[in-house]
C-alpha cells in the first residue's frame, strides 16, 4: 500500500472542494435552511410522526443525511469526470498508485465533504431546533457509510459518463429521486401499501432511518437491519467501482 501516494491524492481532493466552499459547503447549507423555513412554518403543526417527537426534530436528520449523500456523490463524480475531460487523469494513472488506492482516496475525500456539510447543517439547524443525540456512534457510522456509498457511486457515474449531461442525468434521475423518496419528509408507513413496500427496496431509506435513529432514538425498522443492508450496499458499489477502475473503464480512451 502506497500510503504516502494515497494521502497525497486524498489531500488534493479535499483541498479542491475547500477552495470553492461557497459552492460545496455554503450552498447546500442554505438550501436545507430554506427547506426548514418552509416546512417548519407551513407544515410542522399539521404532520404527526413518532410519539414525543416534533416534525422538525424528525425532519432535520433526514435533510442532513440527504444533503450528506448528495454532496458525497457530487464530490467524487465531478472531480473524476473533470480529470477525464481535462486529460489530467493520465498523470494520476502513471503515478505509482493502484486502482484500490485511487478508489480509497476519492471515497475518503467524499466522506470528508459529506461529514463537513452535515456538521455545518447541524449547527445552522440549531436556529430551528436543538436536536438530542441519542447515540453518537450510530450517528457517525451511518454518516460515514452514507458518504462512502455515494462517493463510490459518484466514481461509477464518472467512469460511465461521456459528457456532463450524463453526470446530471445520473444525479437527477437516480440519486435525487432515491433520496427524496426515502422517508426524508415523511414516515413510509403513511404511504399506500404498494408505495410503502416499494420504499423498503430503496437502500437510501435505511441510510436515513438509521441516521435519524442516532439523533432521536426511534426508527421505522430495526437499526441492525439498516446497518446490515447499508453495509451490503457499500460492499457491492465499492467492488463495482474498484473493478471499473482496475479495468481502466473509459479511462484510457
Amino acid at each position: 500500500m502506497n500510503w504516502y501516494g494515497l494521502y497525497t491524492l486524498f489531500k488534493k481532493e479535499v483541498k479542491r472542494f475547500l477552495k470553492v466552499t461557497i459552492q460545496t459547503i455554503l450552498t447546500p447549507m442554505v438550501t436545507v435552511l430554506l427547506y426548514l423555513l418552509i416546512f417548519s412554518s407551513a407544515l410542522a403543526q399539521h404532520i404527526k410522526v413518532f410519539e414525543n417527537i416534533t416534525y422538525v426534530e424528525f425532519l432535520v436528520p433526514g435533510l442532513m443525511m440527504m444533503t450528506i449523500i448528495q454532496n458525497a456523490f457530487a464530490n467524487s463524480s465531478s472531480s473524476l469526470f473533470q480529470s477525464k475531460i481535462a486529460g489530467s487523469i493520465f498523470f494520476m494513472l502513471v503515478a505509482p498508485l493502484s486502482s484500490g488506492e485511487i478508489f480509497l482516496a476519492f471515497v475518503a475525500a467524499a466522506v470528508v465533504r459529506g461529514l463537513l456539510v452535515g456538521l455545518c447543517i447541524w449547527i445552522a439547524a440549531l436556529w430551528f431546533v436543538v436536536l438530542p443525540i441519542h447515540n453518537l456512534l450510530t450517528l457517525l457510522i451511518f454518516a460515514i457509510l452514507g458518504s462512502a456509498v455515494l462517493g463510490a457511486l459518484g466514481l461509477i457515474a464518472a467512469l460511465w459518463a461521456d459528457k456532463w449531461d450524463h453526470i446530471s442525468a445520473f444525479q437527477n434521475f437516480i440519486i435525487l429521486p432515491l433520496s427524496f423518496l426515502s422517508g426524508v419528509f415523511y414516515q413510509v408507513e403513511v404511504l399506500p401499501p404498494f408505495w410503502e413496500k416499494l420504499s423498503y427496496y430503496n437502500p437510501f431509506f435505511y441510510l436515513i432511518d438509521g441516521f435519524r435513529y442516532g439523533f432521536i432514538g426511534v426508527s421505522e425498522v430495526q437499526v441492525g437491519l439498516s446497518l446490515g443492508i447499508t453495509t451490503f450496499f457499500l460492499v457491492i458499489v465499492s467492488g463495482w467501482g474498484w473493478w471499473l477502475l482496475h479495468q481502466g473503464y473509459k479511462l484510457r480512451g
